[in-house]
């Protein structure tokens, strides 16, 4: 099944922070991830809700779990509209705090952490990720494409109508992101049968994986979807939509808004449709949003964004752009 990636807690209210570590603990242990880890993943869970009461009026924990071929992890990631920090590096370091505390809570998050980074701007507010693997001894970080999605159900849905899929070849990666008409049940069935056919589908090109998946979810409600494609020898990403699921190609300087082919895949589709080509040494960056995030996506307000790992980009388009009304996805790609 395919399915949100990550599922919303809002933090405002210290009476719920119990309830959120017990469920986060819940879907770690069902998720594959060692005992000893929960432990550590419990710490950082308290450290979190607890710097998001104390910073910010309204906020948000999303949570994660990946299966990662055998090795699972744990994806954490608090998002406030706080203050902000002036220097983020330095309030890592134990004994440094603004609230009179003892100032353990970032730095001791940082050493819990197998994957940890914070990135603020002053009266914009904060990220934090931190990832906690089943086992650290195994992390392997030699993709020659990383994928981040983020991909939340609209509030008070229990499934998401949004989703996305992915896999490899020895010779490229290809990608789906899709949202089923509607959200709720009905339209993660839609997205669901969609996903069976693109993992079936054989081959490459992204207009023809259209195509083979429009033919088969033709009793289902029908999405809109875009597929991504990256030939590893090429270095080139292949990309065709159908519907409003958003594809920027970006780059060091350039950047291109690629236009999709209005239709619904499993109702109606165009007869004659194209895949694109953008070469990677020009654009080595992909981002795919659904439309239950807006569209109108300035990169300049994220200064040195490029140092960062792609989930807090991922974050930051989230935390900004979300709509709050529909299922939210944001999926972002880098070609190294």
């Amino acid at each position: 099944m395919v399915d949100a990636t990550h599922i919303s807690f809002a933090a405002d209210d210290r009476s719920y922070f119990s309830l959120i570590k017990k469920e986060i603990h819940r879907m770690a242990t069902e998720g594959g991830i060692v005992p000893a880890r929960i432990n550590a993943l419990d710490l950082i869970v308290a450290e979190m809700t607890s710097n998001l009461f104390k910073y910010s009026d309204d906020g948000e924990l999303l949570m994660g779990v990946f299966p990662n071929g055998g090795n699972p992890y744990v994806e954490l990631i608090s998002i406030d509209n706080g203050p902000g920090m002036i220097n983020p590096s330095r309030m890592m370091q134990d004994g440094v705090s603004t609230s009179n505390t003892l100032g353990h809570g970032l730095g001791s998050m940082k050493r819990m952490s197998d994957t940890f980074e914070l990135y603020s701007q002053i009266g914009w507010g904060t990220i934090v990720l931190s990832r906690v693997y089943s086992d650290p001894e195994k992390i392997k970080n030699n993709h020659q494409v990383v994928m981040r999605p983020i991909v939340v159900f609209k509030p008070g849905e229990k499934t998401s109508g949004d989703a996305f899929i992915y896999k490899k070849t020895d010779k490229y990666v290809k990608m789906m992101l899709a949202d089923g008409l509607g959200h709720g049940p009905e339209a993660n069935l839609a997205v669901n049968e969609a996903a069976a056919a693109f993992k079936v589908f054989p081959d490459y090109s992204p207009t023809e994986t259209i195509r083979f998946i429009h033919s088969t979810i033709k009793k289902t409600r029908g999405a809109v979807i875009n597929v991504l494609c990256y030939d590893f020898a090429r270095k080139i990403w292949t990309s065709a939509g159908v519907g409003n699921i958003a594809a920027r190609m970006f780059g060091p300087v350039n950047f291109k808004n690629q236009m999709s082919y209005n239709g619904i895949v499993g109702h109606n589709i165009p007869n004659t449709m194209n895949d694109q080509d953008y070469p990677a040494e020009e654009f080595n960056q992909v981002m795919l949003c659904s439309d239950g995030i807006k569209t109108r996506i300035d990169m300049a307000r994220y200064p040195l964004m490029y140092k960062y790992d792609l989930t807090i980009l991922a974050a930051a388009i989230y935390k900004d752009h979300a709509r709050r009304n529909d299922d939210m996805s944001v999926v972002i790609a880098k070609a190294k």
